[in-house]
């Protein structure tokens, strides 16, 4: 069995996905080969797999009859299922959607994917996702839509005991645009720090994905707040080098903040948690699989500052509590988001679609 996996550019949570999917369904028979339409950066996380980049028809062509796949697994692009039907492919297509940011957005794109999944579209997947599977749920409504948790290693990403840092870290990653939301990181940091002075704030982001203007805004807005010395901006980190820092904000008593108006199912949260480091978080919806409040993890109400302030606070400094998120959020990640779970989870999907 040989699958596709198609998605824009290799960043972001799209990327960890695929990596991670890679080994778990080679272990059950499933080869994974990727394709990305441009890359935007020298770094690439993949290793073990075919990776094709190009967004050329002819290009694309010679490797569908090359590799000749059972399946496509189409991740947010609805309009290349077309593409791909009309460049000879006549194996089963599947449109995953991991997140559209906002839910108006989601709403909308969805909406405009309509024909394009009824004439093009074998299935529908998405990582439990609430607010994507009501939308699939009323749009499509003749489609097999599938639902199952990503995958994650929690073996191969995990926690390193490393010298302990002499200050509390607080975390953050994403990209810097309006979903992320860090603005509302920069005001958490900022209170936090008033009452912690020796605070750091690291914030890991890809500035290839970010706009001038979003970028100068975020200048100013740090400069503004007097953050200036407490950020440490870390740009395109490679994977294999974030549990190393994760491990070490864990340590310190810090946690990662996750301030995102909207999720799909953020692969940073499940990372962390991995490597013992607690997760304070909006609910953005998507991270309803993996974070339980004062379970395996806290939540905070988005554009709330001042709760977001006394939950950090509770999370670094009541030593029970950050205890006992750290030991149950590592359980909750072994128990629902195994590679057994997930080849288990893509086999009887396949099979179901006779793929």
């Amino acid at each position: 069995m040989k699958v596709l996996f198609v998605f824009y550019v290799p960043s972001g949570g799209v990327e960890t996905l695929n990596r991670q999917r890679s080994i778990a369904l080679k272990q059950v028979g499933i080869t994974c080969d990727f394709l990305y339409y441009s890359k935007r950066r020298k770094l690439l996380n993949h290793e073990n797999s075919n990776v094709f980049i190009t967004n050329n028809d002819q290009e694309i062509q010679n490797i569908l009859r090359k590799e000749n796949y059972d399946a496509i697994v189409i991740t947010s692009d609805y309009a290349a299922m077309e593409r791909f039907r009309k460049l000879g492919f006549k194996g089963k297509i599947i449109l995953e959607i991991q997140g559209f940011g906002p839910q108006a957005v989601a709403r909308q794109q969805l909406q405009l994917a309509i024909p394009y999944v009824q004439n093009y579209c074998d299935a529908l997947l998405y990582p439990k996702t609430p607010h994507i599977g009501a939308i699939f749920r009323e749009f499509f409504k003749t489609t097999p839509i599938f639902e199952f948790n990503n995958c994650f290693d929690h073996k191969a990403f995990t926690y390193q005991t490393l010298p302990k840092p002499s200050k509390p870290i607080v975390a953050w990653i994403g990209r810097l645009e309006d979903n992320k939301n860090w603005r509302e990181f920069l005001s958490i940091g900022q209170q936090l720090i008033m009452k912690r002075p020796e605070i750091d704030l690291y914030m890991f982001e890809d500035p290839s994905l970010s706009t001038q203007q979003e970028r100068n805004d975020f200048i100013q807005l740090k400069s503004r707040l007097g953050l200036d010395k407490h950020i440490h901006l870390l740009q395109n980190v490679p994977n294999n080098q974030m549990a190393a820092y994760y491990s070490r904000i864990g340590d310190s008593g810090g946690f990662l903040c996750s301030t995102s108006k909207v999720e799909g199912a953020p692969y940073s949260l499940l990372e962390a948690m991995s490597c013992r480091c607690p997760v304070l978080t909006t609910d953005s919806d998507g991270v309803r699989s993996s974070i339980l409040h004062n379970q395996s993890g806290k939540y905070y109400q988005i554009g709330n500052i001042q709760h977001a302030v006394q939950q950090a606070e509770e999370l670094m400094n009541d030593t029970k509590l950050r205890l006992y998120i750290i030991e149950n959020g590592l359980l909750h990640l072994q128990s629902q988001f195994s590679h057994q779970q997930y080849s288990r989870h893509f086999s009887r999907m396949l099979k179901v679609l006779n793929a």
